[in-house]
């Protein structure tokens, strides 16, 4: 009986929290022992601090990361009560601004921003919440990346509003540029916005060269509309122009005007400009990729001009300049930034209102028209392409010459996303190959590295050519090449052996796209995926296969020694031969891996080889 009360007095000391676990069992140890002293209470003092003692350290935070909160006032809104998109850049440029400084420790300045794509309207009384942190640091310029979503307080929701990533640019004593320290990505999200980073500042460098390359090839696409345009609206009346006088709370502490306030005031002519051709209140879309071409003062007059220069369906593109001119208006002035913008008109249901037709103005307003045609193709190209979720995306997209740059960029991007990738599984290992599989929603994936006595850039070269693939891999049985898009982009028709269920052979197109390190630390990479080629059909002949994403990656260990790693997502036609080699059924995979080892060592001193590469 004395032990049923003890037992019971011990069990209610410790749902009171007055003695923990260890001191019970402690107890009845000493009681096993011969010993019969109670054990202690704990002091108040103990019962306080227990709690931080088991609580796990909080997750280091990014040192550039910025959050920024603001509730949406009556003054930030426009007449229906939604907070004005001019107000919002102000706010995501404020915010980037800010982490970008975190990181460069010195004032910076806004260079470009990418295409910004707005999914809802947020109203009076919602609170906005935006996230921006570098992603990367190149010499003197650095990528921010930007999250906007809006939260309601009355019913707890949260709606993703916008994803941006700017480009800012650290500048010294008397506008000098400085060099940037590196920045070391710590989680998996990091690694891959680092990682990609790269990939889209090359997009951004050859973006004007991809408007001009689609007018120059493709012109027959870019022709004036040919529909009855009795009841057209002559551009001209669209015409906006207007002047702002920069004042210090437009500009920051070195007294040039933020870019962000530059951005509202183009979205108020712009806007003003698509009212003026619809008759009714329109809503801003998207905002294409734009670049700061120089800076603006405090005592600067910039001279805002806006006129639309075309309209589809169901949208209108609505160019916008700002020049900046000093207190003498007569004195030349300097191009500050161009910016195209894109509204919609909303009826009550929200849905897209059907738009007049625009008529150009002769001349450099017919061109402006054709541009914005060619605009929207590369715009929709880009959205379906870059912004679509790698599991969204097509197998084999169709190229052509206005996607060519963002199928490329998607092609590095979903390989260094797959590399970037944190759990992966050693599943077999053979000698000097290693086999690792990550298994991540439909995919099953899988990595096969090992280390190569050969430079990162010789074995870059020998496995750029799909050519020679023949060589070392029994699956392939020919590469033709079949374009040859630009020093760094190939299309293949590669024919591979008939599958074990079919009595034919297999055949893709595929991409072949490489890129060397962009800094010190990058792999080299060559990435392959499929496309569509209106010459290249599936034939009767062949199965078609494809593959979603799959490449190699080369670090260099020394000056002689390379990690030569090779990644595949595997589709569902290519699972049964993956996970008969994980399962240990098959060295086929190992096998081809060694012979590609074989391959790299015998070529590594191939001069003659070396000038046919790729």
């Amino acid at each position: 009986r004395a032990a049923l009360l003890l037992s019971r007095c011990l069990l209610k000391m410790v749902k009171e929290s007055i003695i923990g676990r260890e001191e019970i069992l402690s107890f009845c140890c000493n009681g096993l022992q011969g010993s019969t002293s109670p054990p202690r209470a704990r002091e108040p003092e103990e019962r306080e601090e227990a709690p931080g003692a088991m609580a796990s350290p909080p997750a280091a935070r990014n040192p550039t990361e910025v959050q920024m909160s603001q509730l949406v006032l009556p003054c930030h809104t426009n007449h229906r009560g939604e907070l004005s998109t001019g107000q919002l850049l102000k706010w995501i440029d404020t915010a980037a601004c800010l982490s970008a400084e975190r990181h460069a420790g010195c004032p910076c300045v806004t260079a470009s921003m990418d295409d910004i794509y707005f999914e809802h309207t947020i109203s009076v009384g919602q609170v906005v919440n935006i996230k921006a942190k570098v992603n990367r640091a190149f010499n003197s310029s650095m990528e921010v990346g930007i999250q906007v979503s809006y939260e309601d307080l009355c019913s707890g929701k949260h709606c993703s509003i916008c994803k941006a990533y700017a480009t800012f640019v650290a500048q010294g004593p008397l506008g000098s540029k400085v060099r940037l320290k590196p920045l070391t990505p710590q989680t998996e999200e990091e690694k891959i916005e680092y990682s990609i980073a790269a990939e889209r500042r090359r997009m951004r460098l050859v973006h004007k060269d991809t408007l001009k390359d689609l007018l120059t090839r493709s012109p027959q696409e870019t022709e004036l509309e040919t529909r009855d345009g009795s009841g057209a609206v002559p551009a001209e009346k669209t015409r906006v122009e207007s002047v702002e006088l920069v004042l210090p709370p437009h500009a920051n502490h070195q007294g040039n005007t933020f870019g962000g306030q530059i951005m509202a005031w183009m979205e108020n002519v712009a806007t003003i400009a698509a009212s003026r051709l619809c008759h009714a209140h329109p809503t801003l879309r998207a905002i294409e990729m734009f670049h700061f071409r120089g800076p603006s003062q405090v005592g600067d007059r910039l001279v805002l001009k806006a006129i639309v220069n075309n309209a589809f369906k169901n949208s209108m593109e609505v160019g916008v300049s700002a020049e900046a001119y000093g207190q003498e208006m007569s004195i030349s002035c300097r191009h500050i930034n161009s910016a195209f913008m894109t509204f919609v008109v909303l009826d009550q249901e929200g849905h897209p209102r059907t738009l007049p037709m625009v008529a150009p103005e002769p001349g450099d307003g017919e061109r402006r028209y054709r541009e914005a045609s060619a605009r929207k193709k590369i715009r929709l190209d880009r959205k379906y392409v870059v912004s679509c979720k790698q599991t969204e995306v097509p197998l084999s997209v169709p190229w052509d010459q206005s996607n060519k740059v963002y199928l490329s960029y998607n092609n590095v991007s979903a390989l260094k996303m797959l590399v970037a990738k944190a759990n992966w599984a050693l599943a077999r290992e053979k000698e000097k190959v290693r086999m690792y599989t990550l298994e991540e929603d439909k995919f099953l994936s899988f990595r096969i590295e090992m280390s190569v006595c050969i430079t990162a850039s010789r074995a870059f070269s020998l496995l750029s050519n799909l050519r020679r693939r023949h060589e070392w891999d029994s699956h392939y049985v020919s590469a033709e090449l079949v374009q040859k898009v630009d020093d760094d982009d190939k299309i293949y028709h590669v024919v591979s052996q008939k599958l074990t269920h079919e009595n034919k052979p297999q055949d893709f197109v595929i991409l072949a796209s490489r890129r060397k390190p962009c800094s010190k630390g990058d792999p080299y990479v060559v990435a392959f995926r499929s496309v569509t080629l209106p010459t290249h059909p599936a034939r009767a002949e062949f199965t078609r296969g494809e593959t979603v994403c799959s490449g190699f990656c080369i670090w260099p260990e020394s000056e002689e020694m390379s990690k030569v790693a090779y990644y595949n997502q595997a589709t569902p036609g290519y699972l049964n031969y993956v996970t008969t080699n994980v399962a240990g059924l098959s060295s086929d995979i190992c096998s081809t891996f060694e012979a590609c080892e074989k391959f790299l060592l015998k070529n590594k001193n191939d001069l003659i080889s070396q000038l046919q590469d790729f």
